[in-house]
């Protein structure tokens, strides 16, 4: 999975859900004990969206 995921592909698990890559930009922060203004780099990041029986399971259906 790591490995897909590194090349920017995606994981699909039958029944459960598929997991992809993602960007997030860059963007303006506050640090919340001193208040300061800081930049938070852009990052990749994982998403994950649930399959449709996983979401029927959860919700009881």
């Amino acid at each position: 999975m790591t490995a897909e995921l590194t090349k920017g592909g995606t994981v699909q698990l039958v029944g459960f859900g598929s997991f992809s890559t993602g960007v997030r930009s860059a963007r303006t922060g506050r640090n919340p004990s001193t208040g300061e203004t800081i930049t938070i780099p852009a990052a990749k990041t994982v998403k994950f969206t649930a399959g449709k029986p996983f979401k029927e399971a959860v919700n009881g259906a």
